[in-house]
């Protein structure tokens, strides 16, 4: 009996299991979902960095062969403004204004895959810049019901 197997049993033993567990994994029998768009909505504090980020996200999108709807940014920004005393209880001529403003840029990705769409937007939320925030919709695909479906056909 041997006790030691080959270099070339053992890589062909992975081999096999690597295939029987890629096989799997790839026959769940479940459903892909369909995404009929993804709207990606970047905040942040400074235009120019949300303006190349969507350049970044477009170009990534382009590589993947993702269809892209739109990279727009609107005009004005948001103000927040706070007017506080400087001390804390007296004085009210002496005051100090403090002013937050928030950009805005709205990506757009149409027809992807469930599995495509994570893909992309993990590999999108790894790379975002510090200081900026992304929100995500994904807007789904879905079959019309049997009732409303029936109605066409008679």
């Amino acid at each position: 009996m041997k006790l030691f197997m080959s270099t070339q049993q053992q890589d062909e033993q992975q081999q096999d299991s690597l295939k029987e567990q890629v096989s799997l994994s790839i026959n769940t029998g479940t459903p892909d979902k369909l995404y009929k768009k993804v709207e990606v909505e970047v905040r942040g504090n400074d235009p120019a960095v949300l303006k190349s980020y969507g350049e970044f996200a477009t170009m990534a999108a382009n590589h993947l062969k993702i269809n892209i709807g739109r990279n727009t940014a609107p005009y004005k920004a948001i103000h927040e403004r706070w007017t506080v005393l400087k001390s804390a209880h007296v004085h009210k001529k002496h005051r100090v204004q403090y002013e937050i403003r928030t950009y805005y840029r709205y990506l757009d990705f149409l027809k992807l895959t469930g599995s495509t769409t994570d893909t992309f937007l993990e590999y999108l939320q790894r790379n975002l810049p510090e200081g900026v925030a992304m929100k995500v919709t994904k807007v789904e695909m879905e079959k019309l019901p049997e009732s409303i479906a029936g109605i066409g056909n008679t």
